[in-house]
């Protein structure tokens, strides 16, 4: 089976994203900024705002378009309210980050098993996944890039003349400018060129010069005429949302140079081979290919200093990281699935045997722990239970067989398979974890399309509660705090709190009744993931 799956490394790595994620991510709730991106494709074929993006009808210039309009296109063809369709170009984007990761290391290296273990390490570390939930034009900005930098790497590695390679490699870098401006340039493509330069050298630079302009010029061009459009067309509005994210970067989640140290551990189940890869005196001497080691491992580091000299700091931010992680991680696999078994210094085999058994351990521990921890919520939730139990207790008897044996490419695979049945027999079970307090929003906007009632915000409403209510929540306060009162007579409000003195200057005006309180909090009012933001009130008001 192993030499199938080495054979087929594009099909291998493609199956296993799309069998990973796609039976169990409609399971998981819509995050905060998965809902602006998805309220921004639906006004997008509500009312025509492919260009001039709008959030709820009101402007949302923040984040590029590109991402949008491939959540849009699923949604038009699928249905807007179809989860699995509007996240699945996120997942397509997942299976080519790790395409191209295998692409761009099989040039580097020339060897297709140790390309396929880069692949399979990158869209199974954690925060490679997670952030297609947690910030969906992240995966699509680092994927374009990843794209264009294999093309800029052909390009310097091969025939100076390649200009199919300048164009292609232009063309993915204006993608990725257009899913999330310049971060990516920042923070893969620039910590790249420095690894370059600094390993490969840029020997023919001046024969290079102006494929290379030609190269940054198509990207901009590609990336920038969006910014440039909105700029004319809605100047004024623009330059106050440029203004606010520019100040962002120096004012706003402003965190330690440091903070950053420990990224390795966003990989997830490789955080220890990830953080024993970094230990470069130790492994150059054992790699297959020192030079390809040097460039990832510099690759790396250059990343986290740049993104580590922004003042604005947050763990995702570590994403594009992990891409160069993981192909650096890959020798350090490949090292031990060659040596392993010749191994006699416990320094080398106590870290191996303490990752991957943990491992184990976990899976051999979920049928217990997942009982005692969920108890009377597993009811109606037993079936994938029981299939998400014997299949990870199976797969971690196997890893200690293999683990014993010293086999250490299948140990690889079969922690592969582990991550992968994790995510497909454990993501149905995410439903048993609401608690109580949930109650959806999604059935007021037909009730009160019923009623002939218009719904308004007072306040905070969040994005994810604008998504699950299905339309515009326009929003009757205003910036400066002065309200704007509709001319209904009768009209429902949202809202997330009233204080004293608009409550008294609403009860001036209406009577006020209170219908229902939506909760979109999966977890229980006391622990610390719970979020008052995702509570509002429902009100019916009534002029006098």
């Amino acid at each position: 089976m192993l030499k199938k799956l080495q054979h087929n490394p594009i099909l291998t790595i493609t199956v296993l994203v799309l069998l990973m994620l796609t039976f169990g991510v409609q399971y998981l709730s819509v995050s905060i900024m998965e809902a602006r991106n998805f309220i921004t494709a639906r006004e997008m074929l509500t009312d025509g705002n492919w260009l001039l993006t709008t959030m709820n009808g009101e402007a949302r210039y923040e984040k590029p378009p590109l991402p949008t309009w491939l959540a849009a296109f699923f949604g038009m063809i699928f249905g807007i309210k179809n989860l699995l369709a509007i996240r699945f170009p996120a997942i397509i984007f997942i299976a080519i980050t790790g395409v191209f990761t295998y692409l761009l290391s099989n040039k580097l290296l020339n060897n297709k098993n140790h390309s396929l273990i880069n692949a399979l390490i990158v869209v199974t570390s954690f925060y490679v996944i997670g952030i297609s939930i947690e910030a969906p034009w992240d995966i699509f900005t680092h994927g374009f890039m990843l794209m264009a930098i294999y093309f800029l790497f052909q390009y310097l590695q091969g025939n100076s003349n390649n200009f199919k390679a300048i164009l292609l490699a232009g063309l993915f870098l204006g993608c990725s400018i257009l899913c999330k401006g310049p971060v990516s340039f920042y923070a893969l493509l620039l910590p790249f060129l420095i690894a370059y330069g600094m390993v490969f050298k840029f020997t023919a630079i001046k024969k290079q010069i102006l494929p290379l302009l030609a190269f940054l010029i198509i990207g901009l061009i590609v990336g920038g005429w969006w910014y440039l459009y909105v700029r004319l067309n809605d100047p004024a509005t623009f330059t106050a949302i440029a203004e606010r994210e520019t100040g962002n970067w120096s004012s706003y989640n402003i965190r330690p140079f440091y903070y950053y140290w420990s990224f390795f551990t966003q990989s997830g189940i490789w955080t220890i081979p990830a953080f024993i890869s970094l230990l470069y005196p130790y492994l150059k001497r054992r790699v297959s290919n020192t030079k390809a080691y040097r460039f990832s491992f510099i690759w790396t580091i250059a990343a986290v200093v740049l993104l580590s000299l922004i003042p604005e700091k947050k763990s995702r931010y570590l994403m594009p990281v992990l891409i160069p992680l993981a192909i650096n991680t890959g020798f350090y696999i490949e090292y031990l699935i060659r040596c392993f078994k010749d191994l006699k210094d416990k320094r080398e085999t106590i870290p191996v045997y303490f990752n991957f058994g943990l491992i184990a351990l976990i899976g051999l521990a979920f049928p217990i722990v997942g009982y005692l921890f969920l108890g009377e919520k597993l009811s109606g939730y037993m079936f994938p239970f029981a299939i998400a139990s014997i299949t990870l207790v199976l797969l971690s008897i196997l890893i200690f067989v293999q683990l014993k044996l010293k086999n250490m490419e299948k140990v690889f695979y079969l922690t592969i398979f582990f991550f992968a049945a994790l995510l497909i027999s454990g993501l149905p079970l995410s439903k048993a974890l609401i608690d109580n307090n949930y109650k959806p929003i999604s059935n007021l906007k037909e009730d009160t399309k019923k009623e002939a009632i218009n719904v308004y915000g007072f306040n905070y409403i969040s994005p994810e509660m604008i998504w699950q209510f299905g339309d515009k929540i326009p929003n009757i306060t205003q910036e400066d705090g002065t309200i704007n009162f509709p001319n209904e007579p009768v009209f429902g409000m949202l809202a997330n709190g009233i204080s004293p003195e608009h409550q008294e200057l609403l009860l001036a005006k209406y009577h006020i009744e209170k219908v229902a309180t939506y909760d979109l909090n999966t977890s229980a009012k006391d622990s610390k993931s719970y979020r008052e933001r995702l509570v509002n009130t429902y009100y019916i008001l009534t002029k006098k």
